[in-house]
């Protein structure tokens, strides 16, 4: 008999047990034999309805409608001569969301791993392949390279500087505020534009980013006096979120649209884009403030006791040891309702606001263009699920950076 050598031995599983694709299709779609029926069954329905989908896309529908009305869903009737205010708003939003990018990933062994640089690619690729005039893409290019160098600095920076994460912070802040100030103008000269010129996609990033900042400290002071030991400030609290959360938002939005302006003079009527980011700021806050009690719930008593014993206050208790590690144990909750949120940002078209949806129903009632709503909210559903998977994804991975499992 002769004797195995290390060379020719094989000391792996056998071949039917090795985690290869082949295996894995067998054990997970073709074993056993009802498996083998469904998948059959479901992917002759998938097949089927790609088929007819490829064939209606490359036949039949008219996608002209999106180019030629590209600049109104985007902005609405923004002034075309100050776009640039917009990109610079964009570019400073590629350099922090990099800078965050980096800072975040300041301990990772490799900041762009194979997926980063597919992921990147296909955003290249998509950045060439948007219909608008050749200087627009060339200038989306450019904001994705500087998302990738800023990120870079970001990881060397953060490496060297470990106070860093929380300057980034204020400078998010920063530029929100000026975000605002590039909008609406009418400070350091520049050219006021009215809320009724902010339409279209500008309109519906603008009412959930806004939205988002504001509910979530108010989620988390109402989620503290749900919390409270004293009874009339816990009272209040309930009340709040019990209202609100019996209330439909289209209710919430429809009185702030057309109630409120009853019993207020001509001169002290908030406007109308302000009264939509307040009706979504306070229903989004009464849910947000459920999610972080549940968070809060979670952390054992324990951990007060012993910042108690270590001589921290109350505030101290709350603000430095519990509420931090309530926030991260409820990240997918909080993440999923700012989706849910920026979502409900299409309720804005039933009240008169000209967001997404509201542009996109004017053009479909453009003599021109009837017809073609498959078209136009197909590339409306596309949009909706860019901006919801990134903010899926980016807490996907916020969440294995904080180590949400420990």
């Amino acid at each position: 008999m002769t004797a195995l050598t290390p060379q020719t031995a094989d000391f792996g599983p056998p071949a039917a047990m090795r985690d290869t694709p082949i295996n894995w299709l067998k054990k997970n779609l073709f074993s056993p034999w009802y498996n083998t029926i469904i998948t059959l069954v479901i992917g002759a329905i998938a097949l089927y309805a790609a088929y007819t989908f490829g064939n209606w896309a490359l036949t039949t529908a008219q996608w002209d409608v999106i180019p030629r009305n590209l600049q109104l869903l985007m902005v609405g009737r923004y002034p075309s001569e100050l776009y640039w205010r917009l990109w610079v708003l964009l570019g400073l939003v590629a350099v922090f969301s990099g800078l965050s990018w980096g800072v975040v990933a300041r301990r990772a062994p490799q900041l762009y791993s194979r997926n980063i640089l597919i992921g990147l690619a296909i955003a290249a690729g998509v950045c060439l392949l948007v219909p608008t005039p050749l200087p627009y893409r060339l200038l989306l290019l450019a904001l994705l390279l500087v998302i990738a160098i800023t990120a870079w600095v970001g990881q060397q920076a953060g490496q060297r500087l470990p106070a860093l994460g929380t300057w980034i912070s204020f400078g998010w802040f920063g530029v929100f505020v000026t975000g605002l100030i590039l909008i609406g103008g009418g400070f350091f000269g520049l050219e006021s534009v009215g809320t009724n010129e902010w339409q279209g996609l500008l309109l519906t990033a603008l009412t959930a980013a806004i939205s988002i900042v504001l509910c979530f400290p108010i989620g988390v002071i109402v989620a503290l006096g749900r919390r409270s030991p004293l009874p009339i400030l816990r009272w209040l609290c309930v009340a709040y979120i019990e209202v609100i959360r019996g209330v439909p938002l289209i209710t919430i939005l429809f009185m702030g649209q057309v109630m409120i302006p009853l019993f207020l003079p001509e001169g002290m009527r908030p406007d109308r884009v302000i009264r939509a980011i307040v009706g979504l700021t306070l229903f989004s806050s009464a849910y947000l403030a459920e999610n972080v009690r549940g968070g809060l719930q979670s952390i054992p008593r324990g951990q007060g006791e012993a910042a108690r014993a270590l001589g921290l206050n109350p505030v101290l208790t709350v603000s430095l040891i519990v509420l931090p590690q309530a926030l991260k144990a409820v990240i997918p909750a909080i993440v999923g309702q700012f989706i849910s949120l920026f979502q409900d940002t299409t309720l804005l078209a039933i009240v008169g606001l000209v967001e997404l949806l509201g542009i996109s129903n004017s053009i479909l009632a453009n003599p021109q263009f009837l017809g073609r709503f498959s078209e136009v909210y197909l590339f409306d559903a596309l949009l909706f699920w860019g901006f919801c998977y990134a903010m899926s994804a980016a807490s996907r991975w916020v969440e294995a950076k904080v180590n949400v499992d420990h």
